[in-house]
């Protein structure tokens, strides 16, 4: 190979051919600002939460899938809702029409949520939602599923996504306009500040920014540039910094340059740390920990010689654990053509246990620190991403940032450029446009029962025979006044949910008060 040839990461990052120095000074894990970890043992003391994400078709067909995971190993499940679920649409709307029960399970009221966790002891299973424009009424239902397994609030352990930036820039299952969705967002913080207190009010998502095609600095600086909006956010409210800060976490996604997901994981922990510290003044430790749930890149994932996937997976779960994640979702390898079978989820979630069990990764903390390469490129991200979150807060912010498109050109140019190097054999995938000489393995793929969309409107037509209807007009009429008004929606949103209300009655309310995006 010629010396004159850069060398790029995928995120166009240029490595030198060697490095035989750092400038890093390192301080041990578990102390400010957290490069190395935020636990002094890290995994030597607790491994990393191992939950697969798992959703689709009926209640009842995920919760199957639930029980089987769990009798697998999990040890914390998570939740794919149905576009409908996601948009605030219950099952028989016209606009759910085609879509129930399809990229994840449908969820339309508390019916639909004790199927959900049928025989799942609440208070024993870490539950993580992905969701965030109805993320108020998900959790709703859960708290109020909680109550009626004799659960308090406070052994709830889990997440919520929460994360409505991050869908005006890279997902787009946004309901209603930034200022009041923030709304939401600080109501949902303030209400578990003292009802929920270890619940994790909010999933802070770099993840869905890399899969539209961000680069490994964007992911970052774009991920806490949202964070840094949520705190203010919050702060404009009067919430106090300590009193909310220990329950943020986030969430990022761990894709196929393995060096520069492992310097990416332990810049942003740095990053995090001292954003936190000098710009908030947080004072408590917790506060200035950035925790954070991992998933392997979907995007990366090809419908090509699915069985690849299998070793894209583990390089990929590889890199998320010397990265130091708390939590970590590891791909089906036939996700590239429809939902995961039961063998493939299984195969997933062995990966993590043969990385736990067998590779010898977990026994020391960091084990990649003081390498001159991670400690190089650990700066230079954190600088690069630095530099990005500065040029946001030049514009006045993320809010502002996103009505001028600019995360959103960003990661558009950041997605062309990687599929250009990709078609001039830049970036070499195998099996795609290297290695490509073979068909592929076949496959089994996992299809639906087709009858669920029909089960699940039977079902939702039954809840809404047997309701008191004059009690769901005066409580929709309640939930209006206060969207109206300035008092946290999450208590009337229970007591909806308690009276058989549903997520899409409850949304249209809101969205007649706020408004919708476009």
């Amino acid at each position: 190979m010629s010396k004159d040839k850069e060398i790029l990461t995928i995120s166009e990052l240029p490595v030198e051919e060697i490095y035989t120095s750092s400038k890093s000074t390192l301080n041990a894990s578990g102390e400010y600002p957290y490069t190395r970890g935020i636990h002094k043992n890290m995994y030597r003391g607790r491994v990393w939460t191992m939950r697969q994400y798992a959703g689709f078709g009926t209640a009842r067909e995920t919760n199957e899938r639930y029980k089987y995971l769990l009798s697998k190993g999990t040890t914390g499940l998570s939740v794919a809702f149905d576009l409908p679920t996601q948009m605030g649409r219950d099952s028989d709307s016209p606009f759910s029409l085609g879509e129930v029960g399809k990229v994840g399970v449908a969820i339309s009221s508390i019916e639909d949520m004790r199927t959900l966790f049928k025989d799942i002891p609440l208070d024993k299973v870490s539950i993580s939602m992905t969701i965030n424009s109805t993320a108020a009424i998900l959790l709703s239902f859960l708290l109020v599923l909680a109550e009626e397994q004799g659960v308090e609030w406070s052994k709830l352990k889990g997440t919520i996504q929460n994360d409505i930036l991050k869908e005006y820039i890279a997902r787009g299952t946004y309901i209603y306009p930034p200022k009041e969705a923030l709304r939401i967002v600080t109501d949902i913080f303030d209400f578990c500040r003292t009802d929920v207190p270890n619940w994790n009010t909010i999933s802070i998502s770099g993840y869905h920014i890399r899969e539209a095609g961000s680069t490994a600095v964007q992911e970052l600086a774009f991920t806490l540039a949202n964070a840094c909006s949520y705190v203010e956010a919050a702060l404009r409210k009067g919430l106090k910094i300590d009193d909310f800060a220990p329950r943020l976490a986030f969430f990022f996604n761990c894709h196929n340059d393995f060096l520069e997901e492992v310097s990416k994981f332990r810049a942003a922990r740095r990053l995090w740390a001292k954003l936190m510290k000098e710009r908030f003044g947080a004072k408590k430790e917790k506060s200035l920990m950035l925790r954070f749930h991992t998933q392997t890149a979907g995007s990366s994932l090809t419908a090509q010689q699915p069985l690849n996937n299998v070793v894209r997976t583990s390089l990929q779960a590889a890199a998320a654990v010397l990265g130091g994640t708390q939590s970590l979702h590891t791909n089906s390898y036939d996700e590239a053509l429809g939902l995961p079978t039961e063998e493939a989820a299984t195969l997933a979630l062995r990966t993590q246990q043969i990385i736990s069990e067998e590779s010898g990764l977990k026994n020391s903390v960091d084990p990649l620190g003081g390498s001159f390469l991670i400690e190089n490129w650990t700066d230079r991200i954190e600088a690069e991403a630095l530099g990005l979150i500065q040029k946001i807060d030049e514009m006045g912010g993320m809010l502002k940032a996103i009505e001028n498109n600019f995360p959103q050109d960003e990661i558009e140019r950041a997605a062309y450029d990687y599929q250009k190097r990709i078609e001039k054999n830049e970036i070499n995938i195998v099996g795609v446009n290297k290695y490509d000489e073979t068909e592929g393995d076949e496959v089994k793929i996992l299809k639906p029962d087709p009858k669920g969309e029909q089960e699940q409107v039977r079902r939702l037509a039954s809840l809404k025979e047997k309701r008191d209807s004059k009690n769901v007009k005066a409580l929709l009429a309640e939930l209006n006044e206060v969207a109206i008004g300035t008092q946290n929606l999450m208590p009337v949103i229970i007591k909806c949910v308690k009276n058989n209300i549903t997520l899409g009655e409850i949304s249209n309310v809101l969205r007649n008060v706020f408004g919708e995006y476009s």
